[in-house]
């Protein structure tokens, strides 16, 4: 729930064969097996023309309610727990292997056992951060302040911002430094400032004294540290670009060099900064919020230095509570899980240990988990249909009445250069200088986050890695990078209900097919459009060709935006264009894809539904879902993906095809005229 390292990627949710790596046999776990279109889960009182997310998932919903561990439930979480069990049964059979010292199931081993140590974490208390909260005690000037943020973003704090390592976005070959603004205790900037979550700016200041009383502050130091660390977060939001402003790449590419940025922010000595993090000398770095990164020099000059130990000490409580004592980490829940989102109960430790887990050890667990659950024929079939999902791409591209043909022809060579990765990397991490313990798990954390920074630091500077991945084996999604201009698909997403091994064509071309052909329209999305072949953000079209996309990019913008999803909240339509536009253009392309099958040519039914029929059911059971009220709101605030009911009702309604599957007439609620649908891709 908390604020996240922001990856320059987009994702479905919310992208030489390898059997040499493999030790044994690829295995499967006992499920039961999951249809891909089932009557009991639809509602055939509803008109496939009124609601089809209904229609389609009615039955689904009412007989599977949301469990008080979480927030939401759909088929994307169904097939996390299903992946939960498999990545427990690996993680136990390392922690009972008695590995020997120093192996990778040693260590997996040792990490999850020292988290399932409630006893001794909750014995320890607040110890293990003490030192962290004296060092920032021991602060003698604001002078210090920024070396001292730089001592704790190595150990995987971030007060103030983000700094990281990607591709440069001009010179996709090179990784280069980069500043991303954080530093706010509450989800985002506009939280702080708007009327509507007014009730919220208070809760949060509670919460800060509860979470402080817990790390031994007496009640009244508590209230307020807890003012002054909020008013003090409220600057820096001040001073933060919108989640929109931000998905602008131009905005948010502004390189320069260390002298550049000294001139830029003066206030402050970066070069403190710079040499505390390890790297005197770090070259380029693109400042992706320069307003932000200015107010921040202002505050190191400006700001008192007991408010400035205050804020830095709230953010080291802030960011351990879940790692520390059970009454630390209750109460992180309490706020960010349970007020802001509406989930009742905790999940089970298990599922929270094995989780952190898996994020520090990923490639490690990831190994495993690809040489026991992945079979090899799953990577040969997803191969062949991106095969035929670029194919089709390219043969839309072609029909573009819209684009003229220069710019037509940049972007075949865009889509033909599109890499393509699945399953699992060719080569993995290295983990053996990472030590862990089988008896302290905030130690164990911090080591892997310090293991991560300094792997991720000694890339700066240094040619781009393309064999890199950006999300692990056991992630259930996929992402498209811009940079890499690469579509990359994990192995635990090629699974029902995305992935079908033993199905017919139409659920699969409904189903993964439009994952898929999501991602690689993530590359001509409004912000993917801006890059190049190679990832370098430039101006590939022509101005008439531009222009046209935007009008077109409009009239999904307007259909979003009247979707209304709580009371008077809608979509936002311009937040989520990006994701709005792939959904669009995945199922278009896998739709003309599909029709290259025998399947596609005849009307046999399945289980009483056509082959056209049976590709629309299975990607509308993609989104189903239900969802809390509270966690829905948050999304329609955060999120840059629209919810699942929108993803159904509103590109379906759009397409010709999808009327004749299911006889919708003019007569129908949600009937859109022809004059009125959109396309782009």
């Amino acid at each position: 729930m908390k604020f996240k390292l922001k990856v320059f990627v987009w994702s479905i949710a919310l992208g030489g064969a390898l059997v040499s790596c493999r030790q044994k046999p690829a295995e499967t776990t006992k499920k039961v097996a999951v249809k891909a279109v089932d009557t009991n889960y639809m509602d055939q009182s509803v008109k496939p023309g009124d609601d089809f997310f209904k229609y389609s998932s009615g039955g689904w919903i009412a007989s599977h309610p949301i469990p008080a561990d979480k927030t939401e439930y759909g088929s994307f979480t169904v097939l996390m727990d299903e992946n939960q069990k498999q990545l427990k049964s690996l993680i136990l059979e390392a922690a009972e292997s008695k590995a020997a010292s120093g192996t990778v199931a040693q260590k997996i081993g040792n990490f999850y056992s020292s988290g399932m140590d409630t006893v001794g974490i909750d014995k320890k208390g607040i110890e293990p951060i003490m030192a962290d909260l004296d060092a920032i005690d021991a602060l003698k000037s604001n002078d210090e302040i920024l070396a001292q943020v730089a001592n704790m973003q190595k150990r995987g704090m971030y007060p103030l911002f983000y700094f990281f390592g990607s591709q440069d976005d001009r010179n996709s070959e090179m990784v280069i430094a980069n500043f991303y603004q954080a530093g706010i205790g509450l989800p985002e900037r506009d939280y702080y400032f708007n009327a509507a979550t007014a009730e919220i700016r208070d809760t949060y200041v509670k919460h800060m004294e509860k979470m402080l009383v817990l790390a031994k502050y007496d009640s009244v130091t508590a209230q307020a540290v807890a003012q002054q660390v909020f008013l003090f977060e409220t600057r820096l939001a001040k001073a933060s670009l919108t989640m929109l402003e931000n998905r602008d790449p131009f905005k948010t590419y502004n390189k320069m060099s260390l002298t550049e940025l000294q001139k830029m922010a003066p206030e402050a000595d970066w070069s403190s900064y710079f040499t505390a993090l390890g790297l005197p000398n770090p070259g380029d770095i693109n400042v992706r919020q320069t307003a932000f990164i200015q107010e921040v020099a202002k505050m190191v000059k400006e700001e008192a230095l007991e408010t400035w130990k205050n804020y830095l000490k709230w953010n080291v409580i802030n960011g351990s509570a879940n790692y520390l004592s059970s009454d630390l980490e209750r109460t992180d829940f309490e706020f960010y899980e349970q007020y802001l989102s509406g989930q009742k109960e905790q999940r089970p430790r298990w599922k929270r240990v094995l989780s952190t887990t898996s994020s520090a050890l990923g490639e490690a667990i990831g190994k495993l988990y690809v040489e026991k659950f992945f079979p090899p024929q799953a990577k040969e079939r997803m191969i062949n249909l991106v095969s035929n999902l670029r194919t089709s791409l390219g043969n839309r591209i072609d029909q573009l009445e819209w684009m003229t043909d220069s710019t037509k022809a940049l972007a075949h060579e865009k889509l033909n250069a599109i890499n393509v990765k699945v399953g699992y990397p060719d080569k993995w991490l290295d983990y053996s200088p990472l030590q862990i313990t089988p008896d302290d798990y905030y130690a164990n954390i911090r080591n892997a986050k310090v293991f991560m920074f300094n792997t991720e630091l000694a890339k700066i500077g240094k040619p781009y890695d393309r064999s890199e991945w950006g999300m692990t084996p056991q992630t259930v999604n996929a992402y498209y990078s811009p940079n890499a201009n690469e579509i990359v698909f994990p192995a635990a997403i090629l699974q029902p209900p995305f992935f079908f091994m033993d199905e017919d064509d139409a659920v699969n071309y409904g189903a993964i097919g439009v994952v898929i052909g999501h991602e690689m329209t993530h590359g001509f999305d409004d912000q993917g459009r801006n890059y190049d072949k190679n990832g370098n953000l430039t101006n590939w079209w022509a101005e008439a060709d531009a222009n046209a996309f935007l009008e077109k990019s409009k009239i999904i913008v307007n259909q979003y935006n009247k979707y209304i999803e709580l009371d008077s909240l809608n979509v936002d339509g311009e937040l989520t264009l990006g994701e709005n536009i792939a959904d669009f253009g995945g199922l278009n392309i896998s739709w003309d894809a599909f029709q290259q099958t025998a399947q596609a040519k005849t009307t046999d039914k399945i289980d009483g539904f056509t082959p056209q029929q049976r590709f629309f059911l299975s990607y509308a059971g993609v989104w189903r879902q239900n969802i809390m009220d509270k966690e829905l709101a948050r999304q329609l605030k955060e999120d840059v993906h629209s919810p699942g009911d929108a993803r159904v009702n509103v590109p379906l309604y759009n397409m010709q095809v999808f009327y004749d599957a299911f006889g919708i007439t003019p007569d129908d609620k949600r009937y859109i005229a022809p004059a009125e649908r959109a396309i782009i891709w």
